[in-house]
């Protein structure tokens, strides 16, 4: 069977690097003294039994180290009860997003009420209450040592904090110094939680919003004084989960007709302030939101339909079939009265948007970064920058290279919105390893590169900490 030319991307890393300087082509700058930590998944079967979804996979962490101008690579597995678990039996062991070990109706039943969730952090790292973690869209984070990459344990959500689910992209608001999130609670009235994290790690409940039938969410947005859930009509059955014979996201259904609901919620009362409805569409990731008199203006990656997930199977990702660049960049606006209109930002194809967040979140901002797929490409080959004031946009571009994640990271003196670099895991798949890419935010050129000593197979989510 003919493989695709970036196949390399998701195929299993063996190979562990405790700690090594890597060959630097470029000058990087002086002031970057810091640390790029980033999850994704690694190993692709357990076993002869292979995992069917780029999500799935079992997570490895990676760190790229900034001091004096060079780069030290560490690599290693996410010691998770999911991990442990497959490595000992020699079969995977936990139930993951599209793929489900062999159960019997009567184990499904029990896992309704004793459920056994994975831990397999492979969607994004954070820091709660001060500690680092790496996270999937359960309720279990996974403690981790940032210098060392050593597991520390489970830091799983406290009782009160219900539901099984929760989302893997949490925000942070500085001026209240905690973290929100959210949980989702199955049952015969199904509920959103929304909650926050201060930095003790205390956990408080803000919100709770019934739904009849929940959505498949993965992130959501935040402005100065909201929080706000946007539900897709991806939508599941609860009961559908308790006899299931299909993977997690198999039981899921793609209703059109109900359209997009969006919740704002206050964030000091946990009051649901508005509500509002669009025509339908699917969207995995916010990039920002933020207020605009009494307007709330959500940022979101809108793909037409639920069908981007299909297109991510390993089977076919590892094919000649090319993934449709489908997600745009789309601002919707919602006035005090629940009216929701929507314009397209992104000329281009955009996904896993970022932005200054540390600086901008929950603020007017100009511009965001993501990947993107040049109208020739078959998959991500391509950084972009959006100019949102003037509708510009700029590219980076390679034969042969698939960038992931851009992540901005701020000049710590400088003062525009684009005075600092982005940083890209790339895998060159003519010298089949990878390398990381540093490029001037604002001129979006290359200034170095980092060349790791293997190939990296393509992750999601990570952060820069100074």
């Amino acid at each position: 069977m003919s493989q695709s030319p970036y196949h390399l991307g998701f195929t299993t890393l063996n190979t562990e690097v405790a700690s090594t300087n890597l060959p630097i082509h470029g000058t990087l700058p002086p002031w970057l003294q810091g640390s790029l930590l980033r999850t994704g998944p690694a190993r692709f079967e357990v076993g002869d039994t292979p995992y069917n979804h780029w999500f799935d996979g079992l997570a490895m962490l990676h760190r790229f180290e900034f001091a004096s101008g060079q780069v030290r690579y560490a690599n290693r597995y996410l010691q998770s009860q999911a991990y442990r678990e497959a490595m000992a039996k020699g079969t995977i062991s936990r139930s993951e997003f599209a793929t489900d070990p062999c159960r019997t109706l009567f184990q499904r039943v029990a896992s309704w009420f004793f459920p056994v969730l994975t831990d397999n952090g492979c969607v994004n790292v954070s820091r709660q209450d001060q500690e680092m973690v790496a996270l999937t869209e359960t309720r279990l984070p996974v403690q981790f040592d940032p210098a060392t990459l050593e597991t520390l344990g489970v830091r799983e959500y406290a009782p009160h904090i219900k539901g099984p689910v929760a989302t893997a992209h949490p925000h942070y608001d500085r001026a209240r110094r905690c973290g929100y999130a959210y949980s989702l609670e199955f049952g015969w009235r199904s509920q959103y939680h929304l909650f926050s994290i201060d930095e003790s790690g205390r956990q408080t409940v803000i919100a709770s919003l019934p739904t009849d039938r929940p959505a498949y969410m993965h992130s959501f947005g935040m402005t100065e004084r909201y929080l706000i859930l946007a539900e897709s009509p991806f939508l599941v059955n609860p009961f559908r989960l308790l006899f299931r014979g299909q993977p997690f996201i198999r039981n899921y259904r793609w209703r059109p007709d109900r359209g997009v609901r969006f919740h704002v919620v206050e964030k000091e009362t946990g009051r649901v302030v508005r509500t509002a409805e669009t025509p339908s569409f699917f969207a995995f990731h916010h990039a920002n939101a933020f207020e605009e008199g009494d307007d709330v203006l959500l940022d979101i990656i809108v793909h037409p339909d639920a069908t981007v997930i299909d297109q991510l199977y390993l089977d076919r990702l590892r094919s000649t079939s090319p993934v449709t660049a489908s997600g745009r960049l789309t601002r919707f606006r919602i006035d005090p009265t629940g009216k929701a209109t929507s314009e397209t930002l992104s000329p281009v194809s955009i996904e896993l948007p970022r932005f200054d967040y540390a600086r901008r979140a929950g603020q007017r901002y100009r511009y965001v970064y993501g990947a993107a797929q040049e109208p020739s490409g078959d998959f991500l080959d391509s950084l972009v920058k959006l100019d949102l004031d003037q509708n510009e946009f700029k590219t980076w571009h390679q034969e042969g290279q698939y960038p992931g994640e851009p992540v901005f990271v701020a000049a710590p003196e400088g003062s525009g919105e684009d005075e600092g670099v982005v940083l890209s895991v790339v895998l060159d798949t003519k010298k089949e390893t990878s390398f990381l890419l540093v490029l001037d935010a604002a001129t979006f050129t290359e200034l170095a590169r980092a060349e790791a000593p293997h190939a990296i197979p393509f992750g999601f989510h990570g952060n820069y900490y100074g």
